[in-house]
């Protein structure tokens, strides 16, 4: 089974999302789009060069990025209607992907993906 994990930045954008979301739509709003983050991070898991990836090394060596739009039918909520969010990750190592930002897709991701490793952003062992 493919694992994930996520580094500090990307639970932060995960967290800020959500809070986001709820702010904005709702909490039941807030669960379909867990949910639907929780299907993206599970299919990238499972699938880290799957059709729907991009390769964007530009960025950084081995990060790769999947739109969570991609995982509308794989969410065991309601539809989310109009997912924004993209996934970065590399793979860690065979069997495990490092989540490594979640942004939104109209963010530019070369100020955000391509920074350097610190404590900030340094990854958990979660998940």
């Amino acid at each position: 089974m493919a694992r994930y994990r996520l580094t500090r930045s990307a639970r932060r954008d995960i967290d800020s999302i959500l809070r986001t979301s709820e702010e904005r739509h709702g909490r039941d709003a807030r669960i379909r789009y867990a949910a639907l983050l929780l299907a993206a991070l599970r299919r990238v898991a499972e699938e880290p060069e799957g059709r729907s990836t991009l390769d964007r090394s530009e960025l950084r060596p081995g990060i790769r990025s999947f739109h969570i739009r991609h995982s509308r039918g794989e969410s065991r909520e309601a539809a989310v209607a109009n997912p924004v969010h993209v996934i970065f990750y590399r793979v860690a190592r065979p069997g495990l992907v490092e989540i490594v930002r979640v942004l939104h897709d109209r963010m530019e991701p070369r100020r955000h993906v391509g920074v350097q490793v610190t404590p900030q952003n340094r990854p958990d062992e979660s998940e």
